[in-house]
């Protein structure tokens, strides 16, 4: 009877954790913040191209928006939509972390990463095409991926999370199959908002994995902390942390977790940044740049590195704080709060 007692009571901490970490971004009204909205639009009027944000302190509740209803080019940003599918199955049970998958010589392309260079067949688990998609937005492992999960369930996913303008249209450098969107041509690989791709991270951040909004399973938390922990190991640091964060996180812990997206005439980042004020999260797209080089002097790196200073300046003066996250596994920290 005892034991029941403590299972129970985990489950109950569990349930308590979530509710307290998604009861601001859930529940409460968003809060502007019009200084740090004028300082973004200076900052985007400087730039030689578009921009949009949505920036979400999940702490106070405070936002800064910039054209964040704009449907944009997603790049790589949209594999941050496979990774929540991915969850949403291994939760589901339909899909497990360490289930084999094989590399075909069909499946490897151009662009980032480096499964496209080695040998096939070559056996990998999920986890593995996953780590990959993200750490160096592996575009062989994001077709590997998308293979495996199915991508009209990833983009079911996407529409039962509430998102109206977000979509997966094909795999990395193949053509569409089927009869496509009108606007598939201009988007490419996908479409989203700043806004909406934010939700999708703050889904991972809080644990949100129960798309019918219903409360968090004891299992939840290690599931989106896998993922969360793909995004800190990202190695492209040249965007949104470029001027807030300096040290080697090959070798420590970062305090940021994020995805980029990049095409000649584009630069995304969608991050999370644990500050010692608490969680933010940061969706910014940049599109139909002047400057296409791809070296790390990119204007549009540069803009989206003065948004990402921008806002941690006005919200946590004090800096960034990896400990001040669970990366591993987000619902813990709270759980234990409500057993104290």
């Amino acid at each position: 009877m005892g034991s029941l007692r403590s299972v129970s009571g985990c489950f109950v901490g569990l349930l308590c954790s979530c509710l307290s970490l998604s009861a601001i971004s859930a529940t409460s009204p968003a809060q502007g913040d019009q200084q740090i909205d004028q300082r973004l639009q200076s900052i985007a009027q400087a730039h030689h191209g578009h921009v949009a944000v949505y920036a979400h302190n999940l702490k106070t509740g405070q936002t800064a928006l910039l054209d964040a209803d704009e449907p944009v080019q997603t790049a790589s940003v949209i594999k941050l939509g496979i990774l929540l599918d991915a969850a949403e199955q291994i939760r589901a049970g339909t899909a497990k972390f360490e289930e084999e998958l094989v590399l075909t010589k069909e499946n490897q392309v151009p662009g980032s990463g480096v499964l496209a260079q080695l040998d096939t067949p070559l056996a990998l688990t999920l986890r593995d095409a996953l780590t990959l998609m993200v750490i160096v937005s592996d575009n062989t492992a994001t077709n590997m991926a998308i293979d495996r999960l199915g991508l009209a369930h990833i983009d079911a996913t996407l529409r039962a999370a509430g998102l109206k303008q977000t979509w997966l249209y094909k795999k990395v450098y193949k053509p569409a199959q089927g009869p496509v969107p009108a606007d598939q041509p201009k988007f490419g690989l996908g479409k989203t908002t700043a806004r909406e791709m934010a939700q999708v991270m703050e889904r991972l951040v809080e644990c949100r994995l129960d798309l019918h909004g219903g409360p968090p399973q004891p299992a939840d938390g290690p599931i989106c902390g896998a993922m969360l922990l793909m995004l800190r190991a990202q190695q492209d640091r040249d965007s949104l942390p470029r001027y807030i964060e300096s040290l080697d996180t090959s070798e420590h812990g970062s305090a940021i977790g994020d995805k980029i997206g990049a095409l000649d005439r584009v630069r995304n980042d969608v991050a999370l940044i644990a500050t010692k004020s608490g969680p933010v999260v940061i969706s910014a797209f940049t599109w139909d740049n002047a400057d296409q080089r791809w070296t790390g002097d990119n204007e549009a790196e540069q803009t989206l590195g003065k948004i990402g200073k921008a806002i941690v300046d006005r919200w946590s003066p004090e800096g960034l704080d990896a400990a001040a996250f669970n990366w591993e596994n987000p619902l813990a920290d709270a759980a234990q709060t409500q057993k104290h």
